[in-house]
């Protein structure tokens, strides 16, 4: 059987690189990368857990933790596309895997986890079972396709 790359619940954004995202060598500064993750990962919720739905049930997402990888640099006016996916769900913990690419080359790849939060007692909770429920089902599909 041949390696197939799943990508549950991936979204896509096209992206120019402005010149407020420039640092003086023209190169994109670092916290445009991680204001570009915030915008893919709230597409994600945005699509499949909407996060008006999230506060009407006093639940929230929290980002624990980001990993990120530079590759290549973009520079004012490139185009870019960021694409994000959930690539992995626990119990209580998920994890977001994003490249952020200028045509065929990878700029930036990253990593985030975080969990979901009672924003009444402001602990941890399951992952809500309307994300959960698509990302399974997904996987599924993708796992008995590539059989």
């Amino acid at each position: 059987m041949a390696d197939v790359e799943i990508r549950p619940l991936q979204v896509e954004i096209s992206y120019l690189v402005k010149t407020y995202d420039v640092d003086y060598a023209r190169i994109m500064h670092n916290t445009v990368y991680i204001r570009w993750l915030e915008d893919l990962r709230l597409q994600i919720l945005s699509e499949h857990f909407p996060l008006e739905d999230q506060l009407a049930n006093q639940i929230s997402p929290v980002l624990e933790k980001t990993e990120i990888t530079y590759h290549r640099p973009l520079r004012l006016f490139d185009r870019a596309i960021g694409r994000m996916w959930v690539s992995n769900l626990g119990k209580a913990r998920w994890e977001v895997q994003a490249e952020i690419s200028r045509g065929e080359m990878v700029a930036a790849s990253a990593r985030q986890t975080g969990y979901f939060m009672d924003l009444d007692k402001y602990r941890p909770i399951r992952i809500p079972a309307v994300l959960r429920d698509k990302w399974e089902a997904v996987v599924a599909t993708n796992v008995q396709s590539a059989l």
